[in-house]
């Protein structure tokens, strides 16, 4: 069978990584990546799994999740040649959680043990299933001698996702409004502040009072349970889609932008509107 022919398996893919990083034989470009450098390629690759997702480019997802599985053995490599652990060790840890993560799948906590025939997965009760899940989590918090139920929220999130975590956790413990109009009314208290610190044209009390306006919008986000990190792309893409619309609108009339008035773009982004409205 010729190598173009050949499937390969997850073995494969260690041995290639283990090939690349190697000090003689490998790539110059792998041999001097390390923990920190890597980074910021996992979270480029994670937005491109996303987007995929969204755009339904499933023919593009299997590379794109390659391309995010690929960061996860980059770090187990740098694990091991650090004697740290491996990529074996990763997949162990992780089956391990899972299944005690979902004592209702595993009851005896076991990968082989099940529940018993007849019982659907309808008939387990979601609530419960939730409870039950976060509580060993919060022990597997409690393992890490964490002091604060904010502590492993990751800071390299995106900031809105890390907000939208951040107030989800203070208000598993109650730190919360009782209901919507709590958080509309802290919006509209924030946006006032935002005006307030731009008549006083102090651009450091903007920016601050801008990010306090973004982090209640989160909780509103979150109040809906809604991905505020999504509903941002969702918007760029809708912003993106309009906005080009206008500029092919003007270029049929041979207009520029630069030589258009706010009054007829804002004519074309209109259309653009009423063609997703009607095409909806």
């Amino acid at each position: 069978m010729s190598e173009a022919s050949t499937r390969y398996g997850l073995d494969d893919l260690l041995t290639l990584m283990a090939v690349l990083r190697d000090t003689d034989q490998g790539c110059p470009w792998d041999v001097k990546q390390d923990w920190d450098s890597i980074v910021p390629h996992t979270l480029e690759e994670s937005y491109e799994v996303a987007d995929a997702i969204e755009r339904r480019a499933f023919d593009e997802l299997p590379g794109e999740l390659g391309d995010l599985l690929f960061q996860v053995v980059y770090y187990s490599q740098f694990a091991r040649e650090e004697g740290r652990f491996d990529f074996h060790d990763v997949v162990d840890v992780l089956t391990a959680k899972m299944v005690a993560r979902h004592p209702h799948v595993f009851p005896e906590g076991t990968l082989d043990s099940r529940r018993p025939a007849g019982v659907s997965a309808d008939e387990v009760e979601t609530a419960g299933v939730k409870t039950r899940w976060e509580a060993l989590k919060a022990q597997e918090r409690e393992t890490r001698e964490a002091v604060s139920v904010l502590d492993d929220v990751p800071r390299t999130l995106p900031a809105l996702s890390r907000g939208a975590k951040l107030s989800k956790r203070a208000a598993r413990v109650g730190f919360d409004w009782p209901d919507e109009r709590g958080v509309y009314d802290k919006i509209r208290e924030e946006l006032a502040e935002v005006e307030e610190a731009a008549e006083q044209q102090d651009a450091d009390h903007v920016r601050e009072e801008i990010g306090d306006l973004l982090f209640a919008v989160t909780n509103l986000a979150r109040r809906f349970d809604i991905d505020p990190e999504r509903a941002l792309r969702e918007a760029n893409g809708k912003f993106e889609r309009r906005f080009r619309h206008v500029e092919r609108a003007l270029a049929e009339r041979g207009d520029s932008l630069e030589a258009s008035s706010l009054d007829e773009m804002e004519r074309h982004w209109q259309a653009a509107k009423r063609r997703e409205t009607s095409a909806s």
